[in-house]
């Protein structure tokens, strides 16, 4: 045995080499750097926590019985609603640009990307009828 670190009673294990790529074969990388953060990348957290509390205390009056139209209700989707939809259009962004930045690289990572975009746009009008609706009840 000619590891240094092999201790008497010990079980031998036979290390294998990495399997080679095939010749000319390139994988196909794990992530791709971003060119341009956006603005509120860092703060995306600190924009969508208050938001999630928030939100909780709402379904939770609506739960138990407050009307739409409740002053509670009204008031958490007021203060919530403008936090979530930032929060939400800058992740729209990020995935925007990230769908860009992998259609050279992987097509099919690119697409999916944007078919999240789509899915994020949706909710994002979702967001915004659903907190008019609060808001004019």
């Amino acid at each position: 045995m000619d590891d240094a670190r092999h201790e008497p009673g010990m079980p031998v294990l036979d290390r294998q080499a990495a399997p080679a790529a095939a010749a000319g074969a390139t994988e196909t990388p794990r992530s791709v750097p971003e060119a341009r953060p956006t603005p509120l990348q860092k703060h995306y957290v600190l924009l969508s926590a208050p938001a999630l509390v928030l939100g909780t205390v709402a379904i939770t009056a609506l739960e138990m019985g407050a009307a739409l139209g409740s002053p509670l209700v009204k008031l958490c989707v007021v203060v919530a609603a403008p936090l979530l939809a930032v929060a939400n259009a800058d992740a729209i962004v990020r995935i925007w640009r990230s769908a860009w930045a992998w259609m050279p690289v992987d097509r099919g990572r690119g697409l999916f990307r944007l078919a999240w975009t789509l899915a994020g746009v949706i909710l994002y009008v979702l967001l915004v009828a659903a907190a008019w609706i609060v808001v004019t009840a």
